[in-house]
Formats: C-alpha cells, sequence, structure tokens
C-alpha cells in the first residue's frame, strides 16, 4: 500500500512515523507547502518528497491522509474522493457548516471513505468510560463533566487560523461526549473569558470557556475548557449515574493536587500536552485507517460524525456571542437551505 501524507508539520510528522513502520504500508509519499520541510521528513524515514499536491495523484497512492491548515482540508478532501481514494484528515472538516456539508457530498456522491481524526475515540479511558455506560453499569447516566485544559497557549498565528476555543479545542469534547454516551447534544449555552493575554481579544477569541449541553434523554454535560493551565495538560470526563460513577484522565500524570490531609500529591511528572497525552491514540487512529483502506473494519469516524460535533461547537460561539441557548440542529437547517 503506498499512502500520500499531504502537511508534514508536528501532527503530520507523527502519522508519517506510524504509517512508515506498519507492516502494511509500502511506501509514503509526503508533500507540503514548505517542501524543504517535507523533504526533511522524508529524508528521515527513508521515503519519497513530492513538491506539490499533483504530484500525489500523478505519481499515484492508494489512499491520502491530510495534516494540513485546516482552511486547506475540504478542497483536498474533494480532490481526493473525486479521485476515488480513501482519505484520513484531521479534524475539523472546514470552519463552517456549508464548507463540511459540501465536502461531504463529494466524499458521498464519490463512495469513497473519509475518516475523521478524533484520536480520543481511540484512547483506553474513553474506551473504557463508552462500555461503562453502554453496559449498564452506571444506570441512568443523569451528569457529564469534560473538561480540556491547555497548559500554555498556542502561537499568535495559529490562533487567528484556528476557529477558535470552541472549534478548535471543545470540538473534542463534543465528540467524545456523543461517541462515549450514545445521545445527541439538543441545545447548548456558552460563556468565555478573554480576560487573559491580549491576543485572545485581537482574534475574537476566549482564552477560558465553559459550556452546559443537555443530551436528547434529559442527561445534563458541562464542558469547560481553557488554554491558560499553568499546572499542565489536563483532559478528564467524570460520568455519574444512580449507580455509579467513574471519571477518564485521572493517573498519577494528573496535573492536579488535592488539599485534603490524605489526599494524592501532585504529580512528579505532569502532562505536558496532548501529543504526549494521546500518543497511543494517534498511532491507533492510523493502525485503524489502514484497516479501514483494507477493507478489514468499518470507518471508526465518517465525516457526519465530525459534522455533528462541529455544529455543537458552533452553537457555543453562536451562544456565547448572542448570549442565549442555541440548538445545533436549528443551525443544520440554516446551513442546509443556504446550500439549495
Amino acid at each position: 500500500m503506498r499512502i500520500g501524507v499531504i502537511g508534514t508539520g508536528r501532527i503530520g510528522t507523527i502519522h508519517a512515523h506510524t504509517l512508515s513502520r506498519h507492516r502494511e504500508v509500502g511506501s509514503l509519499i509526503l508533500t507540503d507547502v514548505d517542501p524543504a520541510r517535507a523533504h526533511a521528513l522524508a529524508h528521515r524515514l527513508g521515503e519519497t518528497a513530492a513538491p506539490g499536491v499533483d504530484e500525489i495523484y500523478t505519481w499515484g497512492v492508494d489512499a491520502v491522509v491530510i495534516t494540513t491548515a485546516t482552511s486547506a482540508h475540504a478542497d483536498l478532501i474533494a480532490r481526493a474522493a473525486r479521485a476515488g481514494l480513501p482519505v484520513f484528515c484531521e479534524k475539523p472538516i472546514a470552519l463552517d457548516i456549508e464548507g463540511t456539508l459540501q465536502a461531504i457530498t463529494e466524499v458521498e456522491t464519490a463512495g469513497t471513505v473519509l475518516q475523521m481524526g478524533f484520536q480520543r475515540r481511540f484512547d483506553r479511558g474513553y474506551t473504557g468510560a463508552r462500555e461503562a455506560v453502554r453496559t449498564g453499569r452506571l444506570g441512568r447516566l443523569h451528569t457529564v463533566r469534560a473538561m480540556t485544559s491547555e497548559a500554555e497557549p498556542p502561537d499568535p498565528s495559529h490562533l487567528e487560523q484556528s476557529g477558535g476555543l470552541y472549534r478548535d479545542t471543545l470540538i473534542h469534547d463534543f465528540d467524545i461526549l456523543r461517541w462515549v454516551t450514545g445521545r445527541e447534544v439538543v441545545d447548548v449555552y456558552a460563556t468565555g473569558s478573554d480576560a487573559g493575554p491580549l491576543m485572545f481579544r485581537e482574534a475574537g477569541d476566549v482564552d477560558t470557556g465553559a459550556v452546559l449541553l443537555t443530551l436528547d434523554d434529559g442527561t445534563l454535560a458541562t464542558v469547560t475548557g481553557t488554554r491558560m493551565n499553568g499546572a499542565g495538560y489536563d483532559v478528564r470526563m467524570e460520568l455519574a449515574g444512580e449507580r455509579d460513577q467513574i471519571v477518564v484522565g485521572l493517573d498519577d500524570r494528573t496535573p492536579i493536587a488535592s488539599t485534603e490531609p490524605t489526599g494524592p500529591p501532585a504529580a512528579d511528572k505532569p502532562w505536558t500536552g496532548f501529543l504526549e497525552r494521546f500518543g497511543p491514540a494517534y498511532e491507533a487512529e492510523l493502525v485503524a485507517f489502514v484497516e479501514v483502506v483494507r477493507g478489514e473494519r468499518a470507518n471508526p469516524c465518517d465525516g457526519r460524525e465530525a459534522l455533528r460535533a462541529l455544529l455543537i461547537a458552533e452553537a457555543c460561539e453562536r451562544s456565547r456571542r448572542e448570549r442565549r441557548p442555541v440548538r445545533p440542529a436549528e443551525l443544520l437547517s440554516s446551513a442546509q437551505e443556504a446550500l439549495t
């Protein structure tokens, strides 16, 4: 199997390493907007670098992995679909609902595969939580509390093109909330604070946010996030039911300390970032993609799943701006009408 990797930045490099080691992947073709970066990575891995995206197709590949800037995702997905190639793409498909719907239509019209990169679905903690919910271990689920706290803010250049806290960071929490519980979000109320560094206000973004979500069975969920968590990288999910309560992300590296006399001490080596915390999950999602391409398993996260997470993120952004509850379904209806 020959795979084209479009984008050789931080996450593209990790995916290229994973694919280069895979026994079913014979070779890679790497390309990037910075050709020197692609050539350097190809040299380290013993793979081939291409001068541009066109060569990915003219030289011939069996599948494509997209890890470019978000602004390029939709067009690259559509091009691969028209070429009849399965695609793995980092989230999101696009920063707007209309662009997301158009890319999904291209894939579905072509009858190809689009697997989205929501790596938490492959994390052992979250898979264990999903099993606990689905087997009834918790009883009726009544409360979910999720959080993503980044150790330090992103580079200002990333902030400008990221789409904001809800679309860039908390979209992972929205996806995993749906995946673990098996429920849909029917409305959200979001607020945020831009009291941190000036760059957040300049970008029209917030450095800290909080969301109250109601699921379609009445379960209440809260999602909080910040880009200013000095203690370290902290991602957790607590699920409380009538029978039991569990937590994802609580281990000896969780950057939190108890004030109780007999509570656990602060972590000696707290998590520093998402690549470290979710390293095994990133590898597992690419292994799954190879299996999907080979016809050995069903797609674990298609474009429609990514759309649902984006709708929640969009609803949060509108709720924050307009200071009112917003139903994700109303945004989908508006976008569909705009495209017809």
